[in-house]
């Protein structure tokens, strides 16, 4: 049996604990730069393993390294674990316990299969070349969210190559798609000031709605 096939084997085995972990970090959701229990709830399954655990950026952000302590490239494996402002209206067991806050977008299942990735990968580092870092990131859905400060921690530095995985509804199960580069488009927020005139509704020609104009402006953007 080769490395790939007995790490595969170890996750097969570990199936019901991702199942678990996701399924607990959907019912206790957090949103962005809030996610303080759910930090310390993914540092608690690493101290256990006796990972060292590196706090990074402003945020609830940190890494683990997983070192083979030989020559080799430098990995790096990325999840994010925030959930969005939405209410979760269903009877599941483990439906989100925090009023008006789901894991809507998936933050669940990427930390829960890292997590369990990551402690496969301490586990046999031993057999690994190089080494891995994996990355928690919080914030992902506000921008510019939890990544920018990481990255000016140095979070990156010396890294060769990072990989990213985020679930895709639109997709049919057990299928995986699998894109070299840059996937997903990046996002940037900006503010329009519409400035009006005030006027009465029975003669409009003499004002300038604001509300009219934004209509507009929708319209033709």
């Amino acid at each position: 049996m080769n490395l790939q096939e007995e790490l595969l084997n170890k996750l097969k085995e570990d199936e019901t604990e991702i199942i678990r972990i996701r399924r607990h970090l959907h019912e206790y959701p957090e949103i962005s730069f809030h996610e303080k229990e759910t930090a310390t709830y993914i540092k608690k399954y690493y101290q256990q393993l006796g990972c060292p655990i590196h706090d990074c950026g402003d945020g609830y952000g940190f890494y683990i390294d997983i070192d083979s302590n030989t020559a080799g490239p430098h990995l790096a494996l990325r999840a994010d674990f925030d959930a969005l402002a939405v209410q979760e209206n269903n009877n599941l067991s483990f439906k989100s316990k925090h009023p008006g806050v789901m894991h809507a977008c998936g933050h669940d299942g990427h930390t829960a299969y890292l997590m369990v990735l990551a402690k496969n990968l301490w586990q046999i580092k031993d057999k690994l070349r190089g080494k891995i870092r994996i990355i928690h990131q919080p914030a992902e859905e506000i921008s510019p969210g939890g990544a920018i400060s990481m990255l000016k921690d140095g979070v990156l530095d010396g890294i060769d190559q990072i990989i990213g995985l985020h679930l895709m509804s639109s997709m049919p199960t057990s299928m995986i798609g699998i894109h070299k580069g840059e996937t997903q488009t990046g996002r940037a927020s900006f503010e329009i000031k519409l400035i009006g005139k005030g006027g009465h509704a029975s003669m409009p020609h003499l004002s300038n709605d604001a509300i009219v104009a934004g209509a507009y402006l929708v319209t033709m953007l």
